[in-house]
């Protein structure tokens, strides 16, 4: 799960996180499930935006997030907003 904490601060360093996030391996096995839908929150202040990835296991989210292929977008995407990114076991 991905949740951006604030406005876009640079659009070429996201746009280029999203080309390269693209080359990530194992589309198979990541559904997503939210990309930026309508967000209301309920409780405290609410995100920008988030992102929901499902993955069978963790241990597979991990491998995604670890992929030396991830790992070359993610300094584009830490340019490009502020972002908090973390893995909860049991989304069915």
């Amino acid at each position: 799960m991905f949740t951006r904490e604030g406005p876009i601060l640079d659009q070429a360093a996201m746009e280029k996180y999203s080309s390269l996030n693209g080359e990530s391996p194992a589309p198979a096995k990541l559904t997503p499930l939210v990309v930026y839908g309508a967000l209301e929150s309920l409780e405290g202040e609410a995100p920008d935006g988030a992102v929901v990835l499902q993955f069978p296991t963790m241990q597979d989210a991990r491998e995604w997030y670890n992929s030396p292929e991830y790992q070359a977008a993610i300094p584009h995407r830490k340019k490009g907003a502020n972002y908090r990114a973390f893995i909860v076991e049991g989304i069915a």
